[in-house]
């Protein structure tokens, strides 16, 4: 088989990012950093407190710009577009603080994160109105789908201000779902949830990525990143410590040393 013929067998990772750096007020927060996610894989990123974790995560949105570096998402460069433009692209991700429209329903927040609606554009509302009302009910039926994928079906008429913190992560992976992503990246879903949810969360986790989904997750619950990762990613003051397989993290020295202490 010819060189040519054995790169084009080799899949290129969903993202990939390589010597991000950015610094604030002389702090370096994100030093020369990298990443790789496969596609279809649950990928996770951990560290200690202050290690960059969500830095990089709002450097691979471009929620804010690295000083230096590049993010390569589904073969093109993104480290050049809007927020909204990556999201378009297929790369949606949620905060460690759940966020939710409290005044309106469960349903209706998860049908403002349909994309390209023809009711955003005034000229359609105004001579097009049959148009927008089919596609509204279109959208609604799918956020329906979407919420009992989340299994928040029985609250889709609730008011969102009235979910559990738990409740309210799933809301938001709903949203994210609702966009047709490519992949999502998932800021902590484990915080501040109880334990029968986080069980749950992480089931849907699966399925989703079963069904074909990627992620990439920042989480501080170790039980969840090893049951659900495929690799793991470490960061320490901002740069690469260690990437392998949960088991390899695991028994890890450097790791255990900067990460956990021991």
């Amino acid at each position: 088989m010819a060189n040519s013929d054995i790169a084009t067998n080799i899949e290129l990772p969903l993202l990939a990012a390589s010597g991000i750096c950015k610094s604030f007020g002389g702090i370096q927060a994100v030093d020369n950093a990298e990443i790789q996610v496969a596609k279809g894989s649950i990928t996770g990123l951990i560290g200690p407190n202050g290690a960059g974790k969500t830095t990089l995560f709002n450097l691979l949105s471009n929620f804010i710009r690295p000083d230096k570096g590049k993010v390569i998402f589904d073969g093109e460069p993104i480290h050049h577009l809007q927020p909204h433009q990556i999201a378009l692209q297929g790369l949606v991700r949620t905060f460690q603080v759940a966020r939710a429209l409290s005044r309106l329903t469960v349903l209706e927040n998860v049908m403002l994160a349909a994309q390209k609606q023809t009711g955003e554009n005034f000229w359609q509302v105004q001579f097009q109105p049959h148009v927008i009302n089919k596609e509204e009910k279109q959208i609604r039926e799918k956020a329906m789908l979407v919420l009992q994928s989340v299994g928040l079906e029985r609250k889709a008429h609730d008011y969102a201000g009235g979910l559990s913190g738990g409740q309210r992560k799933l809301l938001e992976i709903g949203r994210a779902l609702m966009t047709n992503p490519k992949l999502i990246l998932l800021d902590e879903p484990a915080a501040g949830v109880n334990p029968t949810l986080i069980r749950e969360i992480c089931e849907r986790i699966s399925v989703w990525n079963e069904q074909g989904m990627t992620f990439l997750i920042i989480e501080h619950n170790m039980d969840v990143i090893m049951s659900l990762c495929h690799r793991v990613w470490v960061l320490a003051e901002g740069r690469n410590l260690a990437c392998g397989s949960p088991e390899e993290i695991q028994n890890n020295s450097e790791v255990l040393q900067a990460y956990l202490g021991q």
